[in-house]
């Protein structure tokens, strides 16, 4: 009974990825996101911070480069998942979970952060990338890769492809220069990729990539 009144209190979106990390799988695969650890593997290590890292695959190859870790999500399963990953490839990783303006993380305290597919909500996604922005250090680095706006035509093609099915989760280029304009873009681009990442993320795909350095 307690449990049942403990779901109810929670939020949709906190009641939905526990459902999807539910899963015994790794619903994204262990293995890290390939743009992301195209752009990690030669940086010096430092203090990164994942968000909405889910299952933790990101997070947990970056602690095996030697990287200080930290990561947030909004779900309790994604974050058990995360920690059970990171003990098996004995690593530590510092995981949070709750709202990003709750969570307390100090202004200026990250050489990297890194948004592999946080598709936050409309009325959230500008305002939490505000928010990371003061999170990083002047001279840090932003990786991040998601739906394009244009991925609504690839999953109508193949719903095994993945990803929101509204278009107000999606992003576009001008999104991103507004909500990072105090970067040096150091790449910005939208693609068409192939994505095989676990039971999630498979086929054919419209994706943001963007790399940038705050100034």
């Amino acid at each position: 009974m307690v449990n049942k009144i403990s779901d109810q209190m929670k939020s949709a979106p906190e009641k939905k990825w526990n459902d999807v990390f539910s899963n015994s799988e790794y619903v994204y695969g262990e293995a890290p996101n390939e743009y992301f650890k195209e752009h990690i593997e030669n940086s010096t290590s430092g203090k990164i911070l994942f968000a909405a890292e889910g299952e933790g695959r990101n997070a947990v190859h970056a602690a095996k480069l030697g990287w200080q870790v930290s990561a947030f999500d909004i779900s309790e399963k994604g974050k058990d998942k995360a920690l059970h990953l990171a003990k098996v490839n004995k690593v530590v990783i510092d995981y949070k979970v709750g709202d990003l303006p709750d969570l307390n993380y100090p202004e200026a305290s990250f050489d990297i952060i890194v948004l592999i597919y946080a598709h936050f909500s409309p009325e959230l996604k500008s305002r939490y990338h505000k928010k990371l922005n003061t999170l990083l250090k002047k001279g840090g680095i932003i990786i991040f890769e998601a739906f394009s706006k244009k991925h609504i035509e690839y999953q109508e093609a193949n719903p095994k492809v993945g990803g929101p099915q509204h278009i107000d989760f999606l992003f576009s280029i001008k999104e991103i220069k507004s909500d990072f304009s105090n970067y040096e873009i150091i790449e910005l681009a939208e693609e068409e990729i192939i994505l095989r990442e676990g039971m999630k993320h498979n086929g054919k795909s419209s994706v943001i990539r963007f790399i940038g350095r705050k100034k």
